[in-house]
């Protein structure tokens, strides 16, 4: 049911996607908008579902081998959008966008953010799979399990690592590079996700864990907003 449920995300977000390309040539802001919100939304929607797979069995064989099939299948239905403010920074200091796209781009992402978590709580609610009973009643479900100073360091460093890895395979073949960046992704979440969940991605982090955004906000915009923020600002100004 799950597996069907994101199917039918990926599905929906892609008819939406053509539809707003062929609908809005004429507007596009618009478009933009709606292209990145889209695609960061079925990033977040999917991967919300996916954490609620996390100990299905054989643990984490199953989990592992989810997050890189259906990160093949982000990197192939989305292309061309950023998906994660971290990247929309990198652009604007890289001078590849305006201040204003950005700033519209990166409000598309948290938009997105936020309307998935609502979309997969009201799904939740429904308990169409085993998986959703009681997923409401995790207020805050916090993936971070060391202190902050390390789950800052973290953070920090996945986001640097995932960011070099962007920048040395822009030339790689399309088809080979989505398999190149999820093959990193799985292996950075087999690293960290039991430790910070390993999201480098501020509007993902969100989308996963508003509650312990709500309940500590420092702590929590520290190690999942500035970190990996922090992380681009290193490879754009130390490489």
């Amino acid at each position: 049911t799950s597996l069907l449920l994101m199917a039918g995300i990926v599905g929906t977000v892609g008819l939406g996607r053509r539809l707003a390309r062929r609908r809005l040539r004429s507007r596009q802001r618009l478009r933009a908008f709606l292209l990145e919100m889209l695609s960061t939304f079925q990033i977040c929607a999917c991967t919300n579902e996916l954490c609620l797979l996390g100990d299905v069995e054989p643990k984490p064989h199953a989990a592992l081998t989810l997050t890189y099939g259906f990160t093949v299948l982000h990197g192939l239905t989305l292309s061309g959008s950023a998906c994660n403010p971290c990247g929309t920074l990198q652009l604007l200091w890289a001078g590849g966008t305006s201040l204003k796209a950005g700033g519209l781009q990166i409000g598309a992402q948290f938009a997105a953010a936020v309307l998935a978590r609502a979309f997969m709580r009201f799904l939740w609610s429904l308990e169409m799979a085993e998986t959703h009973l009681g997923a409401l009643s995790q207020r805050c479900s916090s993936p971070m399990q060391i202190t902050e100073v390390q789950a800052f360091c973290i953070e920090l460093l996945f986001s640097v690592v995932f960011q070099l890895t962007i920048l040395r395979v822009e030339r790689v073949h399309p088809r080979y590079k989505v398999h190149l960046i999820a093959l990193l992704i799985t292996m950075l979440v087999y690293a960290g996700g039991n430790l910070t969940g390993a999201i480098f991605n501020p509007a993902l982090a969100y989308s996963l864990h508003a509650d312990c955004f709500y309940d500590r906000f420092l702590s929590y915009s520290l190690v999942y907003w500035i970190a990996p923020s922090l992380g681009k600002c290193l490879i754009h100004y130390g490489f």
